[in-house]
Parts: C-alpha cells; sequence; structure tokens
C-alpha cells in the first residue's frame, strides 16, 4: 500500500471474546527498530477488526484508532526518528499477533509482513539540477 494511505488490519480465526496483542515493527534505512503494540479482545465471532475494536489500556495506545500501530511506531534507540531517504524502496512492516495481554509476549499466533511504498507504479522520478536549486520531480504514469 502507499504509505500515506490507511491500510485495514484485522484478524480471522480466534477464539469468542480471546484476548491478544498486536505488535508492529519495522526497521528504518540504518537498520534501527522501530515498534508498537495495543492489546486487544476479539469479538464473540472470534474476529478482531481494528476499524471496529478499540485498543485496550497497556499498549502503546488504547482507544479506536485503526492506524495506531503505524502512528505509535516508536523507536528502540532513544531520540531517533523515523525518516525515509530513499523513496524507491519500501517499508517493510512486520504485523505480529499473540497470545494474551502480557508484558512478555505470550505464544505467536499469527504473522504477515506488508510493504509500505511510497511511489505508485510507473511514477517517474526526476532529479532537477538548476543553479542553487536542487530539487525532485515526480512525475505520474
Amino acid at each position: 500500500s502507499l504509505f500515506d494511505e490507511p491500510l485495514a488490519i484485522a484478524v480471522q480465526g480466534l477464539g469468542p471474546r480471546q484476548q491478544v496483542t498486536l505488535r508492529t515493527s519495522l526497521r528504518d534505512e540504518t537498520g534501527q527498530l522501530f515498534q508498537a503494540s495495543a492489546r486487544y479482545q476479539a469479538g464473540d465471532d472470534g474476529e478482531l477488526d481494528l476499524a471496529r475494536c478499540p485498543a485496550l489500556p497497556g499498549g502503546s495506545f488504547s482507544g479506536l484508532e485503526p492506524m495506531g500501530l503505524l502512528w505509535a511506531l516508536q523507536p528502540q534507540k532513544p531520540f531517533w526518528r523515523l525518516v525515509k531517504r530513499d523513496v524507491q524502496s519500501p517499508f517493510l512492516l512486520q504485523l505480529e499477533v499473540f497470545e494474551g495481554h502480557e508484558e512478555r509476549p505470550g505464544r505467536l499466533l499469527a504473522q504477515a509482513q506488508h510493504e509500505r511504498v511510497f511511489l505508485r507504479d510507473g511514477m517517474r522520478r526526476v532529479p532537477v539540477r538548476q543553479g542553487r536549486i536542487r530539487a525532485t520531480l515526480f512525475l505520474p504514469p
């Protein structure tokens, strides 16, 4: 998905009202790790849709925040910032679902990897160098 588009996150196949912890992580271009986690309880049908289920207290955030696992990403190294220097390569987002709400992750129930890209397919990137001006022009297909 494009980096600035909403991402729909849902988990299916859980037990009715099962308690789980979701964790996202990604590494920036220098290899620094960023992570966020949130505690949830599945519905009576065993499904968890972050657009409808609020995060419970105790994680990186709480409340109804469908994109919370992305905006709440925090660096493991203090004062580090998530910066993308090469927009031609994606960020690889890891999503993990753990059993329970413990401080230490419980049993891993599921995991997925998702690419967050910065350029649509066919987008052209043209460097601009004119006198003292340095820029990049992005042209759609």
